[in-house]
C-alpha cells in the first residue's frame, strides 16, 4: 500500500516507497442505472469532483493531466520535464517540485485529503504519479464503454451497441487539451484522444442507423461534420439517414456538398462509398443503404480499444 513519508526538507512531499508498478485495471461499462460522476475528468476541460480547474495555473493543470494519462505508473523527473517543455529550462526540476506542491494544495481545497492522491515515488521509480482507481477517472470508463459498444456492433446487436456508445460519448464535455502546453508529448495525446472521440461518435451513428434510431440523427451528424468535415464516413452516414427517410433531395444535397468539399479542399474525387449511397437514393433502395452501412461496420477490424497515441521520441 502506498504510504506517506514526509522528508525533513519537503514537508509536503507525499511519498510512495520503491514498490512494484501496480497493474492498471480496466473500468467496467456503467450499469443501466449509471454510476456517480468520475472524481477526475480530462474528456473536456480538466475537472476534479465536478469542478473545472480553470483557476489553477496552466502548468499545474498540465502536471495533473499528464499524471492522469499515465495513471497507475509514475512519471520520472527527467521525462516529466520533457512532457512540460520541449526545451526544459535549467530550473525544470525545481519548478516541477513547486508546481506539484501547489497542485496538492489546490486539490485539498477542492476536498480535504485529495492532495494525498498526488504521490512522490522514490527509488527505481523516482518521479510523480496520481493514485486513483479506474472507476474514478473518465478516460477508462470511456474506453470500456467504447469496447463494449464496438463488440456489440460487430456481433450484430446494434441497439445495445448504440446504448453503450451513447454512454461513452456522454462522458465528453468538449475537446480534450485546449489549454495544455503545445509540446510534442501533449500534442500526440490531444490528437489521439480527440480522434478516439470522433471514432466513437461514428460508431454510435452507425449503430443508430442499423438499429433504426434515426430521429434527429441527421442533425447530430451535421454537427460533427462541422467539427471534422473531412471524415468520409460521416458523409456516408448523413446520406444514409436521408435515404432511409426517403428524402432524396437531402441525400443528393449532402453528396454534392461532400463532392465539392473534397474536390476544392483536397483535390479528391467523390469517395466510392458516398457514390454508392447516391445510387441507392436515386433508386429508392433503402435496403441497399442499410447494407452499405452494415458493410462499412464489418470492414472496421481495428481493435476495440481507444487508440493510444505513440510516445514521442525524447530526441
Amino acid at each position: 500500500m502506498l504510504t506517506r513519508h514526509p522528508e525533513p526538507d519537503a514537508p509536503d512531499d507525499r511519498t510512495a516507497g520503491d514498490e512494484p508498478e501496480p497493474a492498471v485495471p480496466a473500468a467496467a461499462p456503467d450499469p443501466p442505472g449509471g454510476r456517480p460522476d468520475p472524481c477526475f475528468g480530462i474528456l473536456g476541460p480538466l475537472s476534479v469532483r465536478g469542478r473545472t480547474m480553470s483557476v489553477t495555473s496552466p502548468v499545474r493543470r498540465a502536471v495533473l493531466t499528464a499524471c492522469l494519462l499515465r495513471f497507475g505508473r509514475p512519471i520520472g523527473i527527467a521525462e516529466f520535464s520533457e512532457i512540460l517543455w520541449d526545451d526544459p529550462p535549467a530550473s525544470a526540476t525545481a519548478n516541477l517540485r513547486s508546481h506539484v506542491t501547489a497542485l496538492r494544495r489546490d486539490l485539498d481545497e477542492i476536498e480535504p485529503g485529495l492532495g494525498d492522491r498526488m504521490r512522490t515515488y522514490r527509488g527505481a521509480q523516482c518521479g510523480y504519479g496520481v493514485q486513483i482507481e479506474a472507476a474514478e477517472f473518465d478516460l477508462p470508463r470511456f474506453t470500456a464503454a467504447v469496447q463494449c459498444g464496438r463488440k456489440r456492433l460487430l456481433g450484430g446487436a446494434p441497439g445495445p451497441a448504440a446504448d453503450a456508445l451513447e454512454q461513452a460519448v456522454s462522458l465528453w464535455n468538449g475537446p480534450f487539451g485546449q489549454d495544455l502546453p503545445p509540446t510534442r508529448w501533449f500534442n500526440a495525446h490531444v490528437a489521439g484522444l480527440n480522434n478516439a472521440r470522433l471514432d466513437a461518435y461514428q460508431d454510435l451513428f452507425t449503430a443508430s442507423v442499423l438499429a433504426d434510431r434515426t430521429t434527429m440523427l441527421a442533425y447530430r451528424i451535421e454537427s460533427l461534420i462541422a467539427e471534422a468535415p473531412y471524415r468520409q464516413h460521416l458523409w456516408e452516414l448523413l446520406a444514409a439517414v436521408h435515404c432511409l427517410h426517403g428524402d432524396t433531395v437531402s441525400t443528393l444535397s449532402a453528396v454534392n456538398r461532400c463532392q465539392k468539399l473534397f474536390a476544392e479542399d483536397l483535390g479528391l474525387d467523390l469517395p466510392p462509398g458516398i457514390e454508392a449511397m447516391r445510387t441507392a437514393a436515386l433508386n429508392w433502395d433503402h435496403e441497399e443503404a442499410v447494407r452499405l452501412v452494415a458493410s462499412r461496420a464489418r470492414a472496421s477490424t481495428d481493435p476495440c480499444e481507444c487508440r493510444r497515441p505513440p510516445r514521442p521520441s525524447s530526441h
